[in-house]
C-alpha cells in the first residue's frame, strides 16, 4: 500500500484547508484510515480516524472543526480543516491499517497556520 498526501500549505488563522490521501494497492474499502500530526518538538498524535464501516473519531482538540471522510471509489481519504488555529501547525500524516492489521504511512504534508 502506498499513501500520498496532498493539500497542505500556509493559511491564516480562521482559514480552511482540505487534505487528501490517495492510496494505491490493497483493498482500500477494508482499511481503517487515520490522520496523525506532528508538531515541532512534539510527539505524533492521532487527529481523527475513519473505519471501513464509516464510523469516525476525533481528538478533542479538533472536534467541531475538522471532518474526515472517505471515497472508496477513488481510494482517497480527506481531512477538511476549518477554523484553523496556529496550534494546528504540524506535518499531517495519513495512516492506513489493513484488515490484517498491517500499517502503512504516507510521507506527510506540511500545514502552517499563521496568526
Amino acid at each position: 500500500v502506498q499513501l500520498v498526501e496532498s493539500g497542505g500549505g500556509l493559511v491564516q488563522a480562521g482559514g480552511s484547508l482540505r487534505l487528501s490521501c490517495a492510496a494505491s494497492g490493497g483493498i482500500f474499502s477494508m482499511h481503517a484510515m487515520d490522520w496523525y500530526r506532528q508538531a515541532p518538538g512534539k510527539q505524533r498524535e492521532l487527529v481523527t480516524g475513519i473505519a471501513s464501516s464509516g464510523s469516525t473519531n476525533y481528538a478533542d482538540s479538533v472536534k467541531g472543526r475538522f471532518t474526515i471522510s472517505r471515497d472508496n471509489g477513488k481510494n482517497t481519504v480527506y481531512l477538511q480543516m476549518n477554523s484553523l488555529k496556529p496550534e494546528d501547525t504540524a506535518i499531517y500524516y495519513c495512516r492506513s491499517t489493513t484488515s490484517l492489521s498491517v500499517i502503512y504511512w504516507g510521507q506527510g504534508t506540511q500545514v502552517t497556520v499563521s496568526s
